[in-house]
């Protein structure tokens, strides 16, 4: 019995010994990652469309060794995703699981998309003609989707979901500078675009009301932005967090939605030729040739190629339209079991659908108007609807989205600008205040000085846009994927596409500036010879 007890007592013992041992080779936690990571190592690689990690399979943060790839960061920040493949990938931002599911992905991505471009794409048309626009149009779309495979691929290599963290690790400060300023360039165009149709649009809703010239000062554009920005936008701006305002950009797709059935349905309601009076008309389009608006055939004749001082606007317009690259990272971060192949999943999808509106709003905004539509479609029904009750609705829905997209679209421009001028300093009021009433006021004067919402989408297209789309996204890649050589069809494709990239831009911005120097020159006088 005793021979029992001892030996039950030995038994314990053992056990009790065995489990400490275990927890002492256990305690330390950097051992733990370190162990898996080996062991994952050892499994077969995942082919590398699928190389990024999926969401559900670690639920904690694994922290990067303070002798690691990084030794100048603080060891706190120096978090990293695991991945199937690449298992010491570090990552800038903390990881957590994704929960949005791949429908509501290519909706939010839809709506990074979906922005004022669409107005001006029927101008685009009527300047190119159908088939020369269907052509840059299919070719910026599709660059555009490269430019997606581009980030996501450098994304996982360069280890950062940030674009211009991307910018920091593949030229350092410079190459975060460019990330920074084209985001903020296309942002600032962006909220110009949006307080644009503030300045077309509203002016004509309360002319529709109260049923008054436009002598009156509460008619005038340039008022009304100005009342808009400090009696609206100002004070929206001025809140630490957007909270429910972010859902706006849903409204905000889903007016241009309903705009697009709006622009179907006047096609088939409007006459061609057009019963426009002539002093209409001299208000809107100077330099159109009167005489042959009622009477014409050719007016009502589409045309499949147009060339003239105003195609150089199209590229610009098309980029304009496309780009939502600063936005693929974060939303590829919020994937739910994401992948890289899962998220080109999602671009192709919300690229597709983008790609079938935009396509039915220039063209039926063209058909409708022919070489009489403006640069902003919208307000062209103006010169031939007055107060039409449906597009009366159109501009109420347009305006309401526009204006509370303003401070969701102002909000990372003062957090890049902030960053960029205070990067260690605390939150303060004045600060904050200071930068969005500066922001603000600047944009107010573009869109008071700027003739025209052309020339916006003109410009940013030709630079801020043409650098996020192409010059960037390869640039990243060529210089941050390291396991493909630079003679693989990879990296030359890249290559090839950062050339076109130049090309696009320089060429683009060189015909713009010649056509505004075009425009303000001024046009000579013929004299009478007399005779």
């Amino acid at each position: 019995m005793e021979m029992t007890q001892e030996a039950e007592i030995h038994k314990c013992s053992s056990i009790i010994n065995t489990f400490a041992l275990f927890f002492s080779f256990k305690m330390p936690s950097e051992k733990q990652p370190t162990a898996r990571t080996e062991m994952k190592s050892l499994k077969p690689a995942h082919e590398d469309d699928s190389s990024s990690s999926n969401s559900n399979e670690y639920p904690y943060v694994k922290k990067v060794p303070l002798d690691g790839q990084y030794p100048d960061l603080d060891a706190e920040s120096q978090n990293f995703l695991p991945e199937h493949n690449l298992g010491k990938k570090k990552y800038e931002t903390e990881y957590h699981q994704g929960n949005a599911s791949f429908g509501m992905s290519v909706f939010n991505l839809g709506n990074a998309i979906m922005g004022s471009g669409i107005l001006g794409l029927s101008y685009a048309m009527a300047n190119t003609g159908i088939a020369l626009f269907v052509i840059l149009l299919t070719a910026v779309a599709i660059f555009s989707l490269y430019s997606v495979h581009l980030l996501l691929k450098t994304a996982n290599e360069g280890g950062a979901l940030v674009y211009e963290q991307l910018g920091y690790k593949a030229f350092g400060i410079p190459g975060k500078l460019a990330a920074s300023c084209s985001i903020t360039m296309q942002n600032i165009g962006a909220m110009s675009s949006y307080l644009y149709i503030v300045k077309y649009e509203l002016p004509l809703v309360i002319e529709a009301f109260v049923g008054t010239s436009n002598d009156e000062w509460y008619t005038n554009g340039d008022y009304l932005v100005l009342l808009v920005t400090v009696a609206i936008i100002l004070p929206l701006s001025l809140l630490r967090n957007l909270g429910y305002l972010g859902y706006t950009s849903g409204l905000s797709l889903l007016c241009m939605v309903f705009f697009l059935i709006v622009v179907i349905i006047k096609k088939f309601q409007m006459p061609c030729p057009l019963p426009v009076s002539l002093d209409s008309l001299n208000s809107s389009f100077p330099d159109l040739n009167l005489s042959t608006v009622n009477n014409s055939d050719d007016k009502c004749r589409p045309k499949y190629f147009v060339f003239n001082s105003q195609t150089v606007y199209a590229v610009p317009i098309l980029t304009f339209a496309f780009v939502c690259h600063p936005a693929i990272l974060p939303m590829y971060e919020e994937l739910k079991d994401r992948s890289r192949r899962k998220m080109q999943g999602v671009a192709n999808v919300s690229f597709l659908a983008m790609f079938i509106m935009y396509l039915l709003a220039a063209l039926f905004g063209y058909l409708t108007f022919n070489s009489n539509v403006g640069p902003e479609l919208l307000h062209t029904y103006s010169d031939y609807y007055k107060y039409d009750v449906l597009l009366l609705i159109v501009r109420l829905a347009v305006l309401t989205a526009v204006t509370l997209t303003v401070p969701v679209v102002l909000f990372p421009i003062r957090t890049s600008v902030n960053h960029l001028l205070c990067p260690t300093k605390d939150f303060s009021w004045v600060r904050h205040t200071v930068i969005t009433v500066v922001l603000l006021a600047g944009t107010n004067a573009l869109v008071i000085l700027v003739p025209t919402i052309r020339d916006i989408f003109g410009f940013i297209g030709a630079s801020a846009a043409a650098m996020l789309i192409f010059i960037l996204p390869s640039a990243f890649y060529i210089k941050l994927v390291k396991k493909e050589s630079m003679k693989s069809m990879q990296k030359i494709g890249a290559t090839a596409f950062l050339i076109c990239g130049f090309i696009v831009m320089i060429g683009s911005m060189t015909l713009i500036i010649v056509d505004w120097i075009n425009n303000t020159l001024p046009t000579p006088v013929t004299k009478p010879n007399g005779h």
